[in-house]
């Protein structure tokens, strides 16, 4: 079978209010995660990994953090014109307005679909943690010779009512989409599970051209709530069962099909302890399927008298006579003597003064972190200073930079 011609929007102009105040400077897909990458790296590699090498990256809120990130750690290849990763921001090509949906941020960009004339055009987010083989989802769409097909991630029955649930018979293809039913459809395989859409999506591009300009003649501009909806009236739109997707070298103790959409604090925090342990649920390394991000080019992390327990300490860091448990630090983070730290986020150039202690929190960068503070040991007390969430995470949002702590904007 011939491989189709395939190019790729990833929508990455989120603006992430409920991460606030940690997005007061990033929008949602630029914000760090772990210890050396950024929300945007997952998708950017799984398209990479997947053969697919034609990105658009549709941006919006708060934008030149990631427009710097993609500049520096993803130039794909200066010499082979069809192998690049671009970013787009609002362009009012079609209109006066920003983008007003998901489906209008393609539509604002149907010039660059007629540019590339592809067979197939993927549609993807840039707000989640997970691996994915994009291949598989191609050669089902192939195979059942669909129009359009969602990626859905099978969910617990009971849970689905938060999630936009798709209606799918056993060969999967879609009658009906669902936004938080009260009685959710189960999966025709699983009557304990529904499908809950992922927000990822591959088209047929002629289908897609289409389907873009009449939503716009009526004025409406998102995927999952228009297009889709009376797509299926009308052509073969299937949904792929992200269970189904294997990627190579993947652990067997890691949780099958790992994805997490970390559009709170609370999630964004639980994800980063999904990278710990000697067995985590989502293992950082796999040679087989690497997570791309920059070329840090510091130095590597000195360890001075330290207590490390379970934890992750980033490139061009110091820590000195401190006791790290359970926490993920990145890079050039400077921790001094009897610090005391336990399930903590650490982001970039914060600098944590000796007697500290902190616990349960999120420290934004470019911080410091005064001798003897006590930060997540007195909520009541953290409420007046910072944000705590309805996790009991305390959350700091990010400092100024100053002379003294300037950032190589990564």
């Amino acid at each position: 079978m011939k491989q189709p011609k395939i190019l790729a929007f990833v929508m990455a102009g989120g603006e992430g209010a409920r991460l606030s105040p940690l997005t007061a400077y990033n929008s949602k897909p630029s914000l760090p995660f772990g210890s050396r990458y950024r929300i945007v790296d997952f998708v950017l590699s799984n398209l990479l990994n997947s053969g697919i090498q034609s990105i658009y990256m549709l941006v919006q809120y708060k934008s030149q953090s990631l427009i710097e990130h993609v500049r520096k750690a993803w130039v794909v290849s200066p010499m082979r014109n069809e192998e690049f990763v671009t970013v787009v921001p609002p362009q009012m090509m079609r209109g006066g307005d920003w983008f007003q949906g998901t489906a209008d941020a393609v539509y604002q960009n149907i010039n660059l679909i007629q540019l590339h004339n592809p067979d197939l055009v993927v549609v993807f987010g840039a707000d989640h943690i997970y691996r994915m083989d994009l291949q598989q989802m191609v050669d089902f769409h192939m195979e059942r010779e669909a129009d359009a097909t969602v990626a859905a991630l099978p969910v617990p029955i009971a849970d689905a009512s938060s999630f936009g649930v798709i209606d799918a018979d056993h060969a999967g293809r879609v009658s009906d989409f669902k936004e938080k039913p009260a009685n959710p459809p189960p999966m025709p395989s699983d009557p304990t599970r529904s499908y809950a859409s992922m927000g990822n999506y591959l088209f047929n591009a002629k289908v897609l051209v289409q389907a873009l300009k009449e939503a716009n003649e009526r004025g409406e501009h998102d995927f999952g709530h228009h297009v889709l909806p009376k797509l299926k009236d009308t052509h073969r739109v299937f949904a792929y069962d992200f269970a189904t997707n294997k990627v190579p070298g993947t652990k067997p103790y890691e949780e099958p099909a790992y994805w997490r959409d970390v559009g709170t604090r609370d999630a964004y925090f639980n994800a980063h302890q999904d990278l710990l342990g000697e067995k985590p649920r989502f293992d950082m390394f796999n040679p087989q399927w690497r997570i791309f991000s920059s070329n840090y080019q510091g130095p590597v992390a000195r360890l001075l008298d330290a207590r490390i327990q379970n934890s992750v300490v980033a490139a061009g860091s110091m820590v000195r006579q401190a006791k790290i448990t359970n926490t993920i630090i990145r890079r050039e983070v400077i921790i001094e003597d009897d610090v005391e730290i336990e399930d903590c986020l650490i982001q970039e150039y914060v600098h944590i003064k000796r007697g500290a202690r902190l616990r349960r929190a999120i420290i934004g960068g470019y911080n410091v972190i005064e001798a003897g503070t006590r930060i997540g040991y007195d909520l009541e007390q953290d409420r007046k200073l910072y944000q705590v969430t309805q996790g009991g995470i305390t959350v700091v949002g990010p400092g100024e930079v100053t002379a003294t702590m300037q950032a190589f904007s990564e």
